[in-house]
């Protein structure tokens, strides 16, 4: 669309007043403004390409509060797009895979005791978790902690395993040392 759109839908013989012309031409400005935000509007709700303000503002539609402007771009793209794709499966085990795999940037291995039991069949503790990564990514530990406890079920005991070295767990359920992993946790 050319730049004088507006302008050229107006009769001739008001082009000849130079001041309406100038004057005109600020709307005009305001309106190729506008139109070249409106042919942008669907890309807008992409976290792959829309502004990295708006992929965080994006992130809170859906729960995922506080995306720090800090982190590399990239990652804080990721976590908007896999916040989003995992949501139905959010405080899952594959909920929280897919979360430990973004943030890392590798792989995640997560157990639990949980599940769909038959009523009385769920054993005598199925809320735990143990998750092991072996990097925090772009993150440090405590930042890293920090997103693992916002995606967990609040009643369940969880342990955060980062390259074979427990790593701590503020806000989450505590641990009871009486209580036993199964075989092979680490």
């Amino acid at each position: 669309m050319a730049d004088d759109w507006m302008l050229r839908q107006l009769p001739p013989a008001m082009l000849d007043d130079d001041f309406f012309v100038r004057f005109l031409s600020i709307f005009q400005t305001q309106a190729n403004t506008l139109l070249a935000h409106a042919e942008n509007l669907g890309h807008l709700a992409d976290p792959g390409v829309t502004p990295p303000e708006m992929a965080r503002w994006l992130g809170t539609w859906i729960g995922l509060d506080g995306v720090d402007a800090g982190l590399p771009e990239r990652l804080q793209r990721d976590l908007v797009r896999t916040a989003a794709q995992s949501l139905p499966w959010r405080g899952t085990r594959r909920g929280l895979v897919a979360l430990l795999e973004v943030l890392s940037g590798g792989p995640a291995e997560v157990r639990d005791g949980g599940g769909a039991f038959p009523e009385g069949g769920a054993g005598a503790d199925p809320g735990w978790v143990v998750m092991s990564v072996t990097s925090t990514g772009a993150l440090d530990d405590a930042d890293f902690a920090a997103r693992v406890v916002d995606e967990l079920p609040a009643h369940v005991r969880a342990e955060l395993w980062v390259a074979g070295r427990q790593v701590p767990l503020t806000g989450s359920v505590p641990w009871d040392e009486s209580a036993s992993l199964p075989a092979g946790a680490p």
